[in-house]
């Protein structure tokens, strides 16, 4: 078992720092005290608690610069983009803090058989959170919040390409209201991580990550009968309808596609066009992506940053040779570029079609996959066409006619209409069939790891 944990700079390739990893009994120790602090801050009034939340984000607003380029520095992101990042986790901290307390408050109802029933919503203990590098922050907000509102306290696994933001994290927990070991942050292996999700300390586990790893957690979760939240990858469809408007829909999809450096689980990454506009929109996207420039994320004039590791681009670059070698044509980049750093320009796939990876798989860097559809109906049947069920989009002037589309046959968790989105705080955020269940924001994500407590009281 290595003793170490690594980071690496893939702008240059160039290591960053190491860590120790924790013994077990430091991981057991870590757990007891995370229980320990539950004892209290479970027993706080959800008010206070919202109080300390807001406290998180006002530490992490004072922090904002430093974790930003740490973050870019890490993981390739524009340092743009990381600094859009935190700003969301801010408001994240803002708006649980703002909605918590009622969207925890004991309900009342009057029963059937003449009595009364409370329900409350009581937290359960220590949520443990297993995370992917891609949003150094915004991944751990995202379900640490959600847990401390409810009155759990969190512990964090991060990827081990991000263990310095994963520290940076703690600190900005640490400086906060919050009381002492509510959040904690462990430097740990997979087979480690296995037996916290064993622990009998540990009432939960969620993870954010790949397919693979969504079967592996939520089975150990399963075996030892602990609810998991699990949210995986995907290959977002994104259909451009007849009647959309052709310039917002490349602007929106280059986006969509290469935000974050195209490594994003919710991304935009099948582009169905119908015939009547597909040489219209194929043209400018491939034009408008082609334009895009790799570069340096800590400088300004960079579209796309590198991607986070070595072995990422080649999966990435084996998937796209993979998928020509079936048929499919590269019609712009696709080609590793020489000099250093983990960088893959922007790449777009046309004739892509059913048993290529950049039909069936998730392509996670800057790689879009053009699909032609012969009308809507066909569109979305090819959308649905895919074992995954994250998110997707679909731009039409027709917003009632595409609204009614999403709701009644767009079988994902979440779609954009006439635009790219990634989260919103009061938007449930989640996916259905291999890209995972449970559901978090929109205040869901607080009833996730809670035992909703039904008290009745009977009529004499």
């Amino acid at each position: 078992m290595a003793d170490r944990l690594h980071t690496i700079n893939p702008a240059t390739g160039e290591p960053i720092n190491s860590y120790d990893l924790m013994s077990d009994t430091e991981v057991n120790r870590t757990i007891e005290a995370a229980h320990a602090a539950f004892g209290t801050w479970g027993a706080t009034p959800a008010a206070d608690r919202a109080n300390a939340i807001r406290s998180v984000g006002a530490v992490l607003r004072e922090r904002k610069d430093a974790l930003a380029r740490l973050m870019s520095q890490e993981m390739g992101k524009l340092l743009s983009q990381s600094e859009q990042e935190i700003d969301l986790c801010a408001a994240i901290c803002d708006w649980t803090a703002e909605t918590g307390p009622n969207a925890l408050a004991d309900e009342e109802r009057d029963l059937m058989n003449g009595g009364k029933g409370v329900i409350g919503y009581a937290p359960i203990g220590v949520i443990y959170g297993i995370q992917p590098w891609n949003f150094p922050a915004y991944q751990v907000f995202r379900y640490a919040i959600a847990n401390l509102m409810s009155g759990n306290t969190v512990l964090l696994k991060h990827a081990e390409s991000v263990t310095g933001s994963a520290l940076f994290l703690q600190e900005v927990f640490d400086a906060s209201d919050l009381p002492k070991d509510a959040f904690k942050v462990l430097r740990i292996t997979h087979e480690q991580s296995d037996n916290v999700i064993a622990h009998d300390l540990v009432r939960g586990v969620t993870l954010t990550g790949s397919e693979r790893a969504g079967k592996h957690v939520g089975a150990e979760a399963g075996k030892h009968l602990k609810k998991s939240v699990l949210e995986l990858g995907s290959n977002d469809a994104y259909l451009v309808l007849e009647d959309a408007d052709i310039e917002t829909a490349v602007k929106q999809s280059v986006m969509g596609r290469v935000y974050n450096n195209g490594e994003t689980c919710v991304a935009a990454k099948r582009f169905i066009v119908v015939d009547a506009v597909y040489d219209q929109f194929k043209e400018a996207f491939v034009a408008a992506m082609n334009d895009l420039k790799a570069g340096d994320p800590m400088e300004g004039e960079a579209d796309i940053g590198p991607m986070a590791r070595e072995d990422l681009r080649d999966t990435l670059h084996h998937q796209v040779r993979a998928s020509v070698d079936k048929g499919a044509t590269i019609l712009c980049g696709g080609e590793i570029p020489d000099g250093q750093g983990f960088y893959y320009p922007a790449t777009v796939l046309g004739d892509v079609a059913p048993g290529m990876p950049a039909y069936d798989d998730e392509l996670f860097g800057p790689v879009a996959s053009l699909i032609r559809a012969t009308d809507a109906k066909d569109a979305m049947r090819i959308a649905n066409d895919s074992r995954f069920g994250l998110g997707g989009g679909i731009f039409s002037r027709d917003e009632d006619a595409a609204v009614k589309l999403a709701m009644e046959h767009f079988d994902t968790g979440m779609v954009f209409v006439n635009g790219f989105g990634l989260a919103q705080p009061d938007m449930p955020f989640g996916g259905v069939k291999h890209s995972g269940h449970g559901r978090e924001h929109g205040g869901f994500g607080m009833k996730e790891f809670v035992n909703v407590k039904a008290v009745n009281i009977l009529a004499a």
